[in-house]
């Protein structure tokens, strides 16, 4: 029997059946039924939320490190199973789906401390007589719209904060992973918030998204999509004179020096480029290799691909899935045509692949030959493709780098401490790596680009406090 999954709105599951979550690793395998809701549910959610903060954001912070705490605890214990359930919707790798549930449990518990270590400042005014204090309150209802590739992190590194700091959700997730928001939304629920603090709306970008980006009692949003879909939320929010926070991908870059550890650099390549079959925003889809190197580091990086084991998601020997759904796989394959049509050699890879089970197989691309006017260098794929720029220093390096309209995130390989200080101060990203994969950070410092990648405060660790909370100056005088 295929299980279904409700909306919770209000402290209650509704909803009727709406859409199928498909194994992207066998077509055939249903994981469940979803709810679909409309227009009406959205504000029905909204005005639910709205209602509840009041109460919320004046609770007593250990009230929210209660919840915080109890679904920390809950996720880290089903790790196994909720990563299982990740991997078969999403399509990463097992061991990516497990890592991922830590991870959001990990973030459960950094923001289940932050409820003890909200803070505010107390300094005497200019005049005499006169205190002043300055403390941060909660936004009000926060609108939290998130994509498919990172299912359970994402929602996590969103949800927490905003709960932590007191405000209220409506939570709409990416159609392709229900499974994985309903999960964490199930277990928020369970972990004793009040009815209306936290409200599931699953369901159409264009029917949802759009009923939270038209209602004037939604305080403020954050999302992580395309950079199309981001500039609608801009725009509908500046209407409202809303918060805003925007996280729309990269074309992120990886520098190779001559000097550079030539294994530490394919290591840095394949995983930043490849795993999670590149369907990462910080995936390292330029590789920007000085003449020295070049050869020596694409035929090292040719043989370790050939020996990527690819498969069904849930095979433990598999290292990278399939890709999301059909939509997608069209996209990459068009992009690799593309790749083609504009010179580039394609060294390696870029064909269809057939498994014991229907799935969306692509086996992963590297292109060489590229330049950086190309459209496989300029534009978002979203795919196991790569391709390689060669340059003849680290000067050209660094403007090829930087000649993109994003900026999240890049990388360089060099044994040099001079190259490296450089880059990090002069490249133009949010988050720089030295010697390690451009995809892959730590769950309690800031996330969150430059350019055409981000808008508005960074994600994750303290600095979430900038988005969902505001400040307030407080003055009193004693008489």
């Amino acid at each position: 029997m295929t299980l279904f999954r409700k909306n919770l709105i209000d402290g209650d599951w509704v909803g009727e059946a709406g859409s199928r979550n498909i194994n992207p690793s066998n077509t055939g395998d249903v994981v469940g039924e979803y709810a679909s809701a409309g227009p009406d549910e959205a504000r029905q959610a909204i005005a639910a939320a709205k209602a509840a903060f009041p109460a919320w954001s004046r609770s007593a912070p250990l009230a929210r490190h209660a919840v915080l705490r109890k679904a920390a605890d809950e996720i880290t214990a089903r790790k196994d199973e909720i990563g299982r359930a990740l991997a078969r919707e999403e399509g990463k790798t097992l061991a990516e789906g497990i890592g991922e549930t830590i991870r959001a449990a990990q973030i459960f518990d950094f923001f289940a401390g932050e409820t003890l270590r909200l803070a505010g400042e107390l300094v005497p005014s200019v005049r005499p007589g006169v205190g002043v204090e300055m403390t941060r309150e909660g936004v009000g209802v926060a609108g939290i719209i998130t994509p498919w590739n990172f299912p359970i992190a994402i929602p996590a590194w969103k949800i927490a904060p905003a709960l932590a700091y007191g405000n209220t959700i409506v939570f709409k997730p990416a159609e392709l992973v229900p499974e994985s928001a309903w999960t964490i939304v199930d277990i928020l629920h369970r972990a004793g918030l009040p009815k209306g603090v936290l409200n599931l709306v699953m369901g159409k970008g264009s029917v949802v998204g759009q009923a939270m980006l038209d209602s004037p009692d939604v305080n403020a949003i954050s999302f992580t999509g395309s950079v199309g879909t981001g500039k609608r939320v801009a725009a509908a929010s500046v209407e409202h004179m809303r918060k805003f926070q925007l996280e729309m991908g990269g074309k992120n870059p990886l520098v190779v020096l001559d000097d550079a550890d030539l294994a530490v650099a394919v290591d840095c390549a394949l995983n930043g480029a490849y795993f999670s079959t590149g369907q990462r925003c910080t995936a390292s889809s330029r590789l920007v290799v000085t003449d020295g190197i070049h050869d020596r580091f694409v035929a090292a990086l040719k043989e370790r691909m050939e020996k990527l084991v690819i498969g069904d998601a849930l095979d433990a020997k598999t290292q990278i899935g399939p890709v999301v759904d059909a939509t997608q796989l069209k996209q990459d394959e068009d992009y690799i045509a593309i790749g083609r049509q504009e010179g580039a050699e394609l060294a390696f890879g870029g064909e269809r692949l057939g498994r014991e089970t229907p799935g969306f197989y692509l086996q992963p691309a590297l292109f060489v030959g590229a330049t950086n006017a190309m459209r496989i260098s300029r534009e978002e794929i979203f795919g196991p493709v790569a391709n390689v720029i060669r340059v003849k220093d680290y000067d050209e390096a660094l403007t090829v780098a930087n000649d993109t309209p994003f900026g999240l995130t890049s990388g360089i390989c060099t044994t040099s401490l001079k190259h490296a200080t450089h880059f990090k101060r002069n490249s133009e990203a949010g988050m720089v790596m030295v010697n390690l994969p451009t995809a892959g950070v730590d769950f309690h410092v800031p996330f969150g680009g430059r350019k055409g990648s981000s808008y508005g405060p960074r994600e994750q660790g303290r600095y979430a406090m900038e988005f969902y909370t505001t400040v307030k100056t407080a003055y009193t005088f004693a008489g």
